[in-house]
C-alpha cells in the first residue's frame, strides 16, 4: 500500500510540475511539447545561464551531462571557489554529474527522502527541505557545516500542514 501511495504522489507531483504546450503530434492525435523538468528544484535556475534554461528543460536526461555537465561544474566552482567535496564525499565532477541529470530517483525498498544526512536521493517526501539540502551540498563542505550562512534558506516548513491521506498536498489558501 505504501508503494502505491508513493507512486500516486510521484505521479501527481510530476503532472503538476510539468507544463506542456500544443506543438508536436503524438499517438492519438494529441499534440504536446515538454516545457519544464523539475525533479530537482532550483537546479536549472542556479546552474544554467538564462540562454540555456529552455534547452535544458527539453533535453532528455540521458543527454544532459554531455550538453551541460561542463557548465554545471564551472558554475559550482564559481559559486563556491573553495569547493573540494561535499557531505556525500562527492568531488565537483561527480556531484555536478549527478545534479545535471534532472531525474527523481526513487528507492522502492528504503526510506523516501531527498537527503537526510544518511539517505541520499532516494525520492522526495513532501516535508523534505530540498533547498536546504541542495545548499548544504553546494556550500557545506565535506562535513556539511562550512559556510553556515549559505546552507539554509531559513524556510523550515510548509505554510500549511500536509494532509495525512491522498493527495497529501496541503489544501490551497
Amino acid at each position: 500500500m505504501k508503494t502505491i501511495k508513493l507512486f500516486a504522489l510521484l505521479m501527481a507531483g510530476t503532472i503538476s510540475f510539468t507544463a506542456c504546450k500544443k506543438d508536436k503530434p503524438v499517438e492519438g492525435g494529441a499534440v504536446f511539447e515538454q516545457q519544464d523538468q523539475m525533479a530537482r528544484p532550483a537546479i536549472n535556475t542556479v546552474f544554467n545561464a538564462p540562454a540555456d534554461k529552455d534547452a535544458f528543460n527539453t533535453t532528455p536526461p540521458t543527454m544532459m551531462n554531455a550538453a551541460f555537465g561542463t557548465k554545471f561544474k564551472a558554475r559550482l566552482i564559481a559559486l563556491n571557489p573553495g569547493y573540494t567535496t561535499n557531505a556525500l564525499g562527492l568531488d565537483a565532477s561527480t556531484f555536478t554529474g549527478i545534479l545535471v541529470t534532472d531525474v527523481l530517483n526513487v528507492s522502492l525498498t528504503g526510506k523516501t527522502t531527498f537527503f537526510d544526512g544518511t539517505n541520499v536521493l532516494t525520492g522526495r517526501a513532501l516535508n523534505d527541505d530540498v533547498i536546504d539540502a541542495e545548499l548544504t551540498l553546494i556550500f557545506g563542505g565535506p562535513n556539511g557545516t562550512s559556510n553556515p550562512g549559505l546552507t539554509s534558506d531559513h524556510v523550515d516548513q510548509n505554510d500549511k500542514a500536509f494532509l495525512t491521506s491522498f493527495p497529501y498536498l496541503a489544501t490551497p489558501h
